[in-house]
Parts: structure tokens; C-alpha cells; sequence
């Protein structure tokens, strides 16, 4: 036996993962699971025998397991792309949808490669750098800019939180009844009790497992008669009216789906990942891990571009249908589908802003957090204890009281949303050319620079966005 193993055929990673027909960062985590036996050589890569490959060909012969496996490799990147659709951006998508019908669905098609593109930009620089956002634009930029970038920020993520608590509220009060405002609270002091107490290793699962309560909202969508011809007809074709509300619509979209909290968590997940991860930094190693993160970031972006879709095409076919086109939150759109799409369609759509808002609540308070930490150079991490990390912690603590306290002092966190709208845009543009130039620059990157498609829809999605905002300000204007 011993002798038949020694005359089997030895494969690297690369080659194992080809062989089995499975995504680098399944490979990976088969054998760190122990499902795959592999020897590590003195170089620290894998050496893998021939024979693990029918093994893993079996267990991709039961559909649910591969599924399963695959889904349980994700990390980072999955989080970040479901944390994209939290209750204010369904707002929004459900307000579009609602206002301009299918219209405005092309943008899901056009935004997704710049989704992918800037995601993986900020990724890549966590991953090479091991370092956050804001720790590496200080390296780069005067800290006074850095500065102003990361306090607009955390305000930006404060009136979203407060957004998310009264959205994930309202819904808790209108599927059981519940008081607004001990809802609101019991949200706020679960979601600082699980990210302050739970180590990151730990926190990363629950997270995970809740991104996928975004799929109520494609489930939703099937509880009612779609057009699919004129769905698909409108999916890709540009239909831009040069009105000012069109043009308003566009750039909530757009600064709803790119976001800049996104970024900073994006780089900061990749760092703490590679601290789980501690793999030696060697160039073939760097590529495997860009790969692995490569197919995580797509994931996710992919779910978000989903759910942005079909939470357009539910609201069109049948709020702006029957002529209801004033929806100003996520709470009111399920409430306006229930008479023309029943039931059910009703439970899921307001079931789903309580799951995503316990998914985005922790990513918005955690992004503000990393980039303070950096820029005051506290400890900082998700896998810290809080005595290891208290200023780090605290913001995240302050961050998600002081979102819960919109909810109690006369402001709107629905109105406080497009004032966070535009300065979520103001911040988007720098960060974003930032963001490029830093990926771009071999002092920082080495060989790990942006791949040419990264460059061509980041630059497109800063003048994308660049343009959009000009005419917004012309159109005030007139």
C-alpha cells in the first residue's frame, strides 16, 4: 500500500484544485476541514496525491454537500456583498422601483463589474498590505485629509444605523406587534453584545449564515406574475431620462450600492483573515490567496446585484403597476406589496430588513471602527478581547447608541439618509481614485497590482459617478 502510494501521482494546490474542478478557496479549506490529506513540503506549499481528487469528485456527485462546502469557504467577501443590501438600500431600491418601474433595471447589469472591481481592489490591498484603508492612505496622504474622510464617514454610517434600527423595528412591530421603540433597543444592544463578546473566528459564522437572508427577497419575488420578456428586455438597454428625479434616482443607487463603509471593512475583513490564516508571504502563496479572495468577492457582489434586481422587479410590476410610486422606506414597500402580492410575499420582504439589518448594523459600526483604530494607531480586531481593543470597541458601541438615538429625538433616520447619501458620494469619489492609485502602485502592491479589468471599471465607476453628480447640480440649478 505504501509502495502504491509512493507511485501516485503528486499534485500542488494549483493543480489539485484543477483537477477536482473546484475554486482555489474550497481547496484550501478541504484541508484545513481535514477532508483532503495533503503534506506540506519545506516551502510551505501543499503536496496533495492523486488519489484525493476522485475523493473530492464524490462528494461533488451530492449536490446539497458540494453546496454546502463551497458555502462554508466563503468569508469576507460574502459578507460584504449581503451587508450591501441593508434596510435603507432596499429603501431605495424598493423607492426606484416603485417611482420609475423597470426603467431603472439596467443599472443592475451596469454595476455590477464596477461592484466587483472596487471590491476586489480594496481587498487586494488588504490582503498585500495586511494593513486597513485607512492605515494605508495615512501612508500616503496627509492625515488631515484622512482625517475629514474617516469623520464623514463615521456620521455617514451613524444616521444608516439609525436608519437600519428603525426599519428592522418597524417591521419587528408590524409582524408581531411589538413596541417601536423596545425593538429598536433590543436590536441595538444584541448586535453590540455579539460583535464586543464574540471573537471573530465565531462572529464571521453568524454573519455568514445571515447573509443569506437577503434570498427572502428573491423568494419574495416569486410569489408574484412577472413579466419576463419585458423584464429582460429592460435588464440591459440604458433607458436614462435627463430629468432631475431620474438623475437623483441614479446616484442613490449608485452611492447606496458603492458604497465607502463597504471599502473599509472590505481591506480590514482581508487582514483579519490572513491573521486567521497565517500563511507564510511568499509571491506563489500571495496568489493563492488573491484567488481564493478573488472568488469570495464575486460572490458576494453577485448576491447583492441579485437582490438589487429582483427587489426592483417585485416593486415594479407591482407598486408602480397599480400606480403607488412614493415609497420612502423598506418597512412601506412591504407593506404596500401585501394587498397585491399577498401574504407571504409580504412576511418575506419585511422578515428580510430584520436579517439584513443584523448583518449591516455590525458592518457599518465595525467599518467606522477599523478606520479610527488605524488612524489613532489603537489595537484593533474582531478576534481582540475588549480589554485587548477598547477604543476600538467603543466606537463600535457609541456608533450603534447614537444610531439608536435618531430613532428617539425627533430626526428621520429615512430623511437623514439622503443627507448621508450625499455624503457617502462626497467620500466615494476621493476614496475611490485613492483607492486606484494606491492598487496601482508597485511600491505599495509589488507584483500585486490592479489586473487591467480592476483598472478599466474602477476608473469607469469614478466617472460614472463624477458625471452623475454634475448633472444633478446642473439639473438643480435649472
Amino acid at each position: 500500500m505504501e509502495n502504491q502510494k509512493q507511485k501516485e501521482k503528486i499534485l500542488t494546490l494549483s493543480e489539485f484544485r484543477r483537477e477536482a474542478g473546484i475554486p482555489l478557496i474550497v481547496a484550501r479549506k478541504l484541508i484545513l476541514w481535514g477532508e483532503v490529506e495533503a503534506k506540506k513540503a519545506i516551502d510551505g506549499t501543499f503536496q496533495i496525491t492523486e488519489s484525493e481528487v476522485f475523493k473530492v469528485k464524490e462528494i461533488a456527485k451530492n449536490p446539497w454537500k458540494k453546496s454546502k462546502i463551497f458555502l462554508k469557504a466563503l468569508g469576507p467577501g460574502l459578507i460584504t456583498g449581503a451587508s450591501d443590501d441593508d434596510p435603507s438600500g432596499i429603501g431605495t431600491y424598493s423607492s426606484v422601483g416603485a417611482k420609475f418601474g423597470l426603467s431603472i433595471l439596467w443599472m443592475a447589469a451596469w454595476l455590477l463589474p464596477i461592484m466587483l472591481a472596487v471590491q476586489e481592489a480594496c481587498a487586494r490591498i488588504g490582503v498585500v498590505t495586511n494593513k486597513g484603508l485607512a492605515g494605508v492612505l495615512q501612508k500616503h496622504y496627509r492625515k488631515k485629509v484622512v482625517a475629514v474622510i474617516v469623520f464623514l464617514l463615521i456620521i455617514a454610517n451613524i444616521v444608516n444605523i439609525g436608519a437600519d434600527l428603525g426599519a428592522m423595528a418597524a417591521s419587528l412591530e408590524m409582524l408581531t406587534g411589538a413596541s417601536f421603540y423596545l425593538g429598536a433597543i433590543f436590536f441595538a444592544l444584541l448586535i453590540i453584545f455579539v460583535e464586543v463578546f464574540v471573537q471573530y473566528h465565531l462572529y464571521v459564522k453568524i454573519l455568514k449564515w445571515l447573509a443569506f437572508s437577503i434570498l427572502s427577497y428573491v423568494i419574495a419575488s416569486f410569489f408574484i406574475n412577472h413579466d419576463w420578456h419585458l423584464i429582460f428586455k429592460n435588464s440591459f438597454i440604458p433607458q436614462i431620462s435627463l430629468s432631475k428625479e431620474y438623475i437623483f434616482a441614479m446616484v442613490a443607487v449608485f452611492g447606496t450600492t458603492i458604497t465607502p463603509y463597504l471599502f473599509f471593512w472590505q481591506a480590514s475583513e482581508e487582514v483579519e483573515e490572513n491573521k486567521i490564516i497565517k500563511e507564510k508571504r511568499t509571491k506563489k502563496k500571495m496568489s493563492e490567496r488573491i484567488s481564493r479572495m478573488r472568488t469570495d468577492v464575486k460572490t458576494g457582489m453577485v448576491l447583492a446585484n441579485i437582490v438589487f434586481f429582483f427587489i426592483v422587479i417585485t416593486t415594479a410590476q407591482v407598486l408602480f403597476k397599480n400606480g403607488i410610486n412614493e415609497i420612502s422606506s423598506a418597512e412601506e414597500a412591504a407593506l404596500a406589496l401585501r394587498p397585491f402580492a399577498g401574504n407571504w410575499a409580504y412576511f418575506l420582504f419585511a422578515a428580510g430588513i430584520i436579517g439584513t439589518g443584523l448583518l449591516a448594523v455590525p458592518v457599518l459600526a465595525g467599518s467606522g471602527a477599523y478606520a479610527i483604530s488605524e488612524m489613532m494607531k489603537w489595537k484593533e480586531g474582531l478576534e481582540l478581547k475588549f480589554t485587548r481593543a477598547k477604543g476600538f470597541y467603543m466606537v463600535i458601541i457609541l456608533s450603534i447608541l447614537f444610531g439608536l438615538a435618531l430613532n428617539f429625538f425627533g430626526i428621520n433616520p429615512i430623511a437623514a439618509l439622503y443627507y448621508s447619501a450625499f455624503i457617502n458620494g462626497i467620500i466615494a469619489i476621493p476614496l475611490l481614485i485613492a483607492i486606484m492609485i494606491v492598487g496601482d502602485d508597485k511600491k505599495i502592491m509589488n507584483s500585486e497590482t490592479h489586473p487591467f479589468w480592476v483598472k478599466i471599471f474602477g476608473w469607469f465607476g469614478i466617472l460614472a459617478m463624477i458625471l452623475g453628480l454634475l448633472l444633478m447640480i446642473i439639473l438643480s440649478i435649472n
